[in-house]
């Protein structure tokens, strides 16, 4: 049985593209929030890949700890290999160093979550974050992917973003996920034109009713990443519109000492 996913555009115009090593980064990505254990039907099902490529792909991962073994139920979990290898990547954003203090005291004085943020594929990724409530049903966790189109720190990101990349992203997203693009694209281009007069952006639910979002990006990239800063608060506690006079001049301005602090004039 020969694969059944097709050739992406990047597989077909660079000769240097390892495509065995991409097949099996996108069998570890195949797991996802409450998930602990897939069995190889899971992952055929899910990457398109022949049931021979596949076994092996997880019987390398397995060796090489990226995936581990559940006997008993012959199926595989993450491995504490796909834990380390992030963490360098976490450990030499300075930038986290930095605002993490801001991030505490803005949450705090707002009772919301703050959190930063950087593009991984069609998702943005939670790389710090600082909480004071536990009243969001959904609460920010390192590592924890969001969608770009209806989310205020996914749309900060496509304001910063550079044009070629941005468009990029938005046909990836069109064709991966064609609903999600048809329910939200427009909103996420009319809060791109909003960025241009208030400079931040912001979600008024459409992503989850329990939560108003904003969002201001960095105004340049950081160690080759384009960083976003999003508050986000329970829309319990207030009008959209108080919670919005309120907190987004506040993460406006946490954003602009954040780049006074990174040297930036």
């Amino acid at each position: 049985m020969k694969d059944k996913q097709p050739c992406s555009d990047t597989e077909q115009k660079d000769s240097q593209f390892a495509t065995t090593l991409a097949r099996g980064i996108d069998l570890l990505l195949c797991y996802r929030v409450g998930e602990s254990v897939l069995g190889n039907r899971d992952f055929v099902q899910r990457t398109g890949l022949s049931k021979t490529t596949v076994a092996r792909l997880t019987h390398t991962l397995t060796l090489l700890g990226y995936l581990r073994h559940d006997a008993r139920l012959e199926k595989y979990r993450l491995g504490p290999a796909v834990l380390s290898m992030g963490y360098p990547l976490l450990a030499n954003m300075q930038i986290r160093q930095i605002a993490r203090p801001l991030m505490r005291k803005l949450s705090e004085q707002t009772g919301g979550a703050v959190s930063l943020g950087i593009r991984e594929r069609i998702h943005m990724i939670y790389v710090e974050t600082s909480r004071s409530t536990d009243k969001l049903i959904m609460t920010p966790d390192i590592g924890a992917p969001i969608p770009i189109l209806s989310t205020a720190m996914g749309r900060a990101w496509l304001c910063r973003a550079p044009a070629d990349e941005r468009k990029a992203v938005l046909n990836q997203i069109r064709v991966k996920d064609p609903e999600h693009y048809r329910c939200f694209h427009l909103a996420a281009a009319q809060a791109m034109r909003a960025y241009e007069q208030r400079h931040y952006c912001a979600n008024r639910g459409e992503w989850r009713s329990d939560v108003y979002g904003f969002a201001v990006p960095v105004s340049r990239h950081v160690d080759s990443h384009l960083f976003v800063f999003n508050c986000g608060i329970p829309s319990a506690a207030g009008s959209y519109t108080s919670i919005e006079r309120d907190v987004a001049p506040r993460l406006v301005s946490l954003v602009r000492s954040i780049e006074v602090a990174l040297g930036f004039t």
